[in-house]
């Protein structure tokens, strides 16, 4: 998906220049890295509330159109209103194309429904992680990364290196050894404990049992009589 933001260039600075901006409707940012200084920008905010509820917008590299000049960047930072629906600030980071960039990708868990774990035993699939720190070329960077449970029994795990990864794409942490559990499938308490009933339940002889194993101790009795 390519999205693109649309930004002016802030001149003025400070927090009293940044209050007035808010209250007219624009959010104030910054973009910097690469080879040029850091350029502070203003955004209209509600463009930008709506892009920020796009899955993508937070793992792509975005298009930055400051005033018809556009450059890449990476979302890095927002700070939201403890409590109102407005964003304070945001930050973006330029990149440069033969750079490997680190970014957190979310994680798309899909067969869930039919994983053996899920269909046979009444399991419930726990994601441990919802998503994923890697390390890329800008080109290869992925919106997200699929993890595939269909094959996945009870009390089984997967790990980071049991994923699929696009080509390109690297795990930090596997690179240092850490294995991290991704997802898992847990038996709910309760039908572990029906579970456990059931069994204990067919251990103990019904009613009916009962007086079928007492008529046929009497017809033995009986047979020993005769005798």
């Amino acid at each position: 998906m390519q999205i693109e933001v649309s930004a002016e260039k802030r001149e003025l600075q400070g927090k009293g220049a940044s209050r007035r901006l808010r209250g007219s409707g624009k959010v104030p940012g910054i973009i910097y890295g690469g080879e040029n200084p850091a350029q502070p920008i203003e955004l209209d905010h509600n463009d930008l509330y709506h892009q920020l509820k796009l899955e993508a917008f937070h793992a792509s590299i975005l298009t930055m159109s400051v005033e018809g000049q556009k450059e890449k960047v990476l979302l890095r930072d927002i700070q939201m209103h403890p409590f109102k629906l407005q964003v304070l600030h945001i930050d973006f980071q330029r990149v440069a194309s033969n750079k490997k960039i680190h970014m957190k990708v979310p994680l798309h868990f899909i067969n869930e429904d039919i994983a053996p774990g899920v269909k046979l035993a009444g399991g419930l699939v726990s994601r441990v992680l919802t998503e994923l720190d890697v390390s890329c070329l800008p080109k290869d960077l992925p919106e997200f990364i699929s993890v595939d449970v269909g094959e996945l029994a009870a009390g089984n795990t997967i790990h980071l290196s049991n994923l699929q990864l696009p080509e390109g794409v690297e795990i930090p942490s596997l690179i240092k050894g850490e294995d991290l559990p991704v997802a898992t499938i847990a038996i709910p308490r309760a039908v572990a404990a029906e579970e456990a009933a059931g069994i204990a339940a067919g251990d103990v002889p019904t009613s009916v049992q009962k007086k079928e194993g007492v008529a046929k101790e009497g017809e033995k009795k009986d047979a020993g009589k005769k005798k």
